[in-house]
């Protein structure tokens, strides 16, 4: 998080606050009771909202930050599902090639399905896109049934795409 950018974004937002309450205390000093009241009005309520928005300056760092680091980590968590998804496919298509049996070497298919494996083995995916994985490699390993192996795929896109929505 660029922490000066955001500092001097929280500094004109509470300058424009102060201002603005400001202009409306001496407006409202103004209308009860004259001249003399609206600058003491006016002084008093600006003060007061500069101190109260830098009271609360800790308070809006410590919200940005954690929203930084949730950010992180469902992005993360979506890269890492997208990137399950993409190995498992190349994987499936290495078992089914549209070429016929002998369209993908013993060798590529072995490195697809170890790269596949990999990339679902890690930490950081999401509990609901490694077991449509796990589905769908033990499906794909099988390298019998085309349709079931194309469904459990199907079904892990649709995980790794519910595991996106809000």
């Amino acid at each position: 998080m660029d922490t000066r950018a955001v500092t001097r974004a929280h500094v004109l937002i509470t300058t424009q606050l102060a201002i603005g309450a400001a202009a409306l205390g001496a407006c409202g000093g103004y209308l009860v009771a004259g001249p003399a009241a609206a600058v003491l009005s006016g002084v008093v309520t600006g003060v007061g909202a500069w101190g109260g928005s830098i009271l609360v300056r800790r308070r809006v760092f410590a919200d940005l930050g954690q929203a930084e680091r949730d950010a992180n980590v469902q992005g993360y968590a979506e890269g890492l599902s997208q990137g399950v998804l993409l190995g498992i496919a190349t994987y499936q298509a290495a078992v089914f090639p549209l070429t016929g049996p002998a369209g993908v070497s013993g060798e590529e298919r072995l490195a697809r399905r170890t790269i596949a494996y990999r990339i679902a083995a890690d930490d950081g995916l999401p509990h609901t896109v490694r077991t449509a994985a796990a589905a769908a490699l033990e499906a794909i390993d099988h390298g019998q049934d085309r349709q079931g192996a194309q469904d459990a795929v199907q079904a892990l896109h649709a995980a790794v795409y519910e595991q996106r929505r809000p």
